[in-house]
């Protein structure tokens, strides 16, 4: 009796799975992909206090160039290209360019104000302390930079690396009309 109640209940799991698999599903991304900013697509918005406390939105910096950065202290990789990201900090206009850099140490302020001071940043520095932003963005792996065009569109998402990337024509073509690719309706 056992056995047949067994094999009863292993029937019926059986045919609700087919039940469940056997319907056209249409494409589903995984959960880590949902609702995450694409390539092409208008950059989410977001406010995020400062080091001061002061409420950054990006929608603030629309007509600039943005260097969207998340990262940690305590993150190796990190640490070695906020020199890389000082430099190109200083290479372009305010007026041009902005890089908010993200910071996702719960510690806040406490932790990124003295890292802040260590390695003479001057760029503005975030706190996403519960990572909502970054996972917005897609962010699953530190650093993670994104490039915001004038428009406030997506352009590039790539780990940022210690050689200055202002020597890339991807990034630059946004910031330098000189060095922009010419579109196709721009080709004779």
């Amino acid at each position: 009796m056992m056995r047949l109640a067994i094999a009863g209940a292993a029937v019926c799991l059986m045919v609700a799975l087919v039940g469940i698999g056997g319907a056209a599903v249409p494409d589903i991304p995984p959960v880590a992909e949902r609702n995450v900013v694409k390539l092409g697509a208008p950059a989410s918005n977001f406010q995020l206090p400062d080091l001061n406390g002061h409420l950054v939105a990006l929608s603030d910096l629309h007509g600039k160039v943005v260097l969207l950065n998340f990262w940690a202290t305590w993150c190796g990789p990190c640490r070695v290209e906020m020199p890389t990201m000082e430099q190109l900090y200083r290479t372009f206009s305010r007026k041009d360019f902005e890089i908010l850099a993200v910071s996702i140490d719960v510690q806040g302020v406490a932790i990124t104000k003295p890292f802040q001071q260590e390695y003479h940043l001057t760029f503005p520095i975030l706190h996403d302390a519960d990572y909502r932003v970054g996972l917005t963005y897609g962010a699953r792996t530190l650093p993670m930079t994104f490039l915001v065009d004038r428009q406030g569109v997506v352009r590039s998402k790539k780990p940022l690396s210690s050689t200055p990337c202002c020597l890339s024509l991807d990034f630059q073509q946004y910031l330098c009309p000189s060095a922009r690719r010419p579109a196709s309706s721009d080709r004779s």
